[in-house]
């Protein structure tokens, strides 16, 4: 788990070690507020080597409500991804474009393109099933199912077809490994999930999303109803997990996106204000929105 160098919010957190830079553009004028700028600091602030989820020009509404204004970005694979800003910015709707779980909301109308491994999630040929398996999903307050431990897990690759106990047992250890439950659990696996701890049930909803082997983990304010030791263990869980999955996280805490993430989104009113590498932002924003913001003069 690692901190961000002196944020400008809270107390000073101890440096963290160097992580890789996102590719900005040479700024024009310092402190510049313009359209311009802005679409400078999202669309041109893509991370070097080839991203695994590219947004371009998307738009969403509800409606005819805009949730989502012009949203570019691109995010590189295997690292953490926050997306920050006030209520209602827009974040958790950007986060559920990923999986496509907007379509669920009556009357959502979406403009643009959301490339995951260079193919269209909207493209007509594209299988929602097999998006979701791809794009797994973490929600703000964990809900494992009235079952079993061992059941939770297990309950994803059975609906993709796995049926062998041996391979089940497989599975359910290894997710619960990844998880770091399977030590706290293992001889309780037959226990409803509902006996566990809040931060043992969030680690169990994340243990069934990497049953499947998705390519992304998605997390909305994971850590927002535990307490700060729960809280601290899924923050070096996420850690751990991006060695073998991309983890895109949305967080109201932005000492949480300072000490976990590699990539932070700062968003405001639907708009990507800035993107870029953890460190610049919180210790250099390009745009004077996202440092008021950061500074605690809104939000």
């Amino acid at each position: 788990m690692r901190d961000v160098a002196t944020l400008r919010i809270g107390p000073a957190l101890k440096p963290r070690p160097p992580v890789p830079r996102i590719t900005t553009p040479p700024e024009a004028s310092p402190g510049r507020e313009t359209a311009a700028a802005s679409e400078s600091s999202t669309a041109s602030s893509t991370p070097a080597g080839r991203p695994i989820v590219e947004i371009d020009a998307l738009n969403l509404f509800y409606g005819d409500k805009p949730a989502l204004k012009n949203v570019t970005m691109a995010i590189p694979p295997h690292q953490v991804t926050a997306f920050i800003g006030p209520s209602g910015c827009g974040k958790t709707t950007l986060l559920r474009c990923l999986n496509r779980m907007n379509d669920l909301v009556e009357g959502v109308r979406i403009t643009g393109t959301i490339r995951i491994g260079g193919e269209d999630i909207h493209a007509p040929t594209t299988d929602v099933t097999a998006l979701r398996k791809r794009v797994g999903m973490v929600f703000q307050k964990s809900n494992p199912f009235p079952k079993s431990i061992y059941d939770n897990v297990a309950y994803g690759p059975r609906i993709l077809g796995a049926r062998a106990r041996a391979h089940l047992d497989t599975v359910v250890e290894r997710s619960l490994r990844a998880a770091a439950l399977w030590e706290e659990v293992r001889d309780r696996l037959q226990e409803s999930a509902l006996r566990l701890s809040g931060g043992q049930q969030q680690r169990l909803c994340i243990a069934r999303a990497v049953a499947v082997e998705p390519d992304i983990l998605l997390m909305d304010e994971p850590c927002s109803a535990l307490d700060p030791i729960a809280t601290a263990r899924i923050e070096e869980l996420m850690e751990e997990l991006k060695a073998r999955y991309t983890i895109v996280v949305v967080t109201h805490n932005m000492q949480q996106a300072a000490r976990v993430s590699d990539a932070t989104g700062f968003m405001l009113l639907g708009e990507l204000v800035e993107f870029g590498d953890t460190a610049a932002l919180f210790t250099t924003p390009r745009d004077r929105r996202t440092e008021d913001y950061i500074t605690g003069r809104f939000g």
